[in-house]
């Protein structure tokens, strides 16, 4: 029986990864190995509790449904000081952090904390689009630069995690947005990965483990090796059936593991797709 290790957290029903093995003869698992964590909640439970308006805000960006979810967290037990949040738009990435936000009404304690007018969602699928979206909709994309720098600065809360690019602070930043980021959860090492994993292994010992980021690959590694023989990179000659085979979802991980883990990568996925990667590893094994 050929047993797959997805080393990675399943969020779609059915998950495709399994699916795209399963059709292929493997018996696949995925054990999550990273999770998320609310950090800075006072902070953000007194702008929250201020109101947008009083704290001197002309709108919020969110780009994920975990801050969304910080949000959430924070209006659950937090009543109002001032006007609220239902007069400024909220800038969202994606149709699922949009109704994110939507579905927060249901457990707030005040209705007047809960964000009404959300902006973006389907139409800004990416940071990129969702700042090209904020200035056309502020109406800044079409001013000038002396208009810009004369005009009243535009002041927005961003809600981010620990792992951020600055494409939308940046694009926002020429055209005269000002920004305070405020982090609201940070992604670390799941704290159950060593009981999941020993769990799994009880009657079984996976042909493959597949690794999907180098930041996961790095936690999880260590606690890996405890339990199983993992390919050196210097030994490209060995085929031992002790040994599992490793492969990667995209190069950046691959260079990761061999050059910082010391891992042998026998198979790197053409497309970080789940097809091209069970298609590689099928192609692997036929050709061993």
């Amino acid at each position: 029986m050929a047993y797959v290790l997805l080393l990675r957290s399943s969020q779609d029903v059915p998950d495709r990864y399994e699916v795209a093995f399963k059709t292929r003869g493997f018996h696949p698992t995925s054990i999550p190995v990273l999770e998320t964590v609310h950090v800075n909640l006072d902070g953000l439970r007194n702008i929250v509790r201020a109101g947008g308006r009083e704290s001197g805000f002309d709108g919020v960006i969110i780009t994920s449904a975990r801050a969304c979810e910080a949000w959430r967290e924070v209006v659950k037990d937090t009543s109002s000081e001032g006007e609220g949040w239902q007069r400024i738009p909220f800038y969202v990435v994606g149709e699922a952090t949009a109704n994110a936000l939507s579905d927060i009404s249901q457990v707030a304690a005040d209705q007047n904390l809960v964000p009404r007018d959300i902006r973006g969602g389907s139409t800004s699928g990416n940071s990129e689009k969702l700042a090209h979206f904020i200035l056309e909709d502020q109406g800044l994309s079409l001013k000038n630069d002396s208009e810009i720098s004369e005009a009243r600065k535009f002041r927005m809360l961003y809600l981010t995690g620990d792992k951020n690019r600055d494409t939308l602070p940046n694009i926002l930043g020429t055209r005269g947005v000002e920004l305070l980021n405020l982090q609201v959860y940070e992604t670390q090492g799941s704290s159950t990965f060593e009981a999941d994993l020993t769990d799994y292994l009880k009657g079984k010992k996976p042909k493959w483990i597949i690794y999907f980021a180098p930041s996961a690959a790095a936690f999880v590694t260590p606690v890996l090796r405890k339990y199983l023989m993992l390919p050196d990179s210097s030994d490209y000659n060995s085929s031992s059936d002790l040994l599992a085979h490793i492969a990667a979802i995209g190069p950046t991980t691959s260079i990761y593991l061999v050059e910082t883990l010391n891992l042998r990568v026998d198979v790197v996925a053409p497309k970080p797709t789940p097809d091209a990667l069970a298609e590689a590893i099928v192609s692997f094994d036929t050709t061993v």
